[in-house]
């Protein structure tokens, strides 16, 4: 039953990136940190996005980086499509 939950979140999550113009398949923390961390010239919202999030998950160490890393392995996906 935890898994169903957390997929929930993750599609909810999908779905408000999708919503704001961005990939159906990456959650906005990942996003975010592309924009504020790794973008050639982060916006002055991205930053701040970017530490809104972080702190409003606040027990995970860096959020939106591991947000990030997870979406380049793909973790979120089942174990016979990875």
């Amino acid at each position: 039953m935890k898994a169903y939950f957390k997929n929930i979140a993750i599609a909810a999550d999908q779905l408000a990136n999708a919503m704001i113009a961005g990939s159906p398949d990456e959650t906005v923390s990942s996003r975010v940190y592309r924009g504020a961390v790794l973008a050639a010239q982060p916006t002055r919202v991205a930053r701040m996005v970017y530490r809104a999030i972080n702190t409003l998950f606040f027990w995970q160490a860096d959020h939106c980086r591991a947000a990030y890393l997870r979406e380049k392995q793909r973790a979120h996906l089942p174990d016979e499509l990875q």
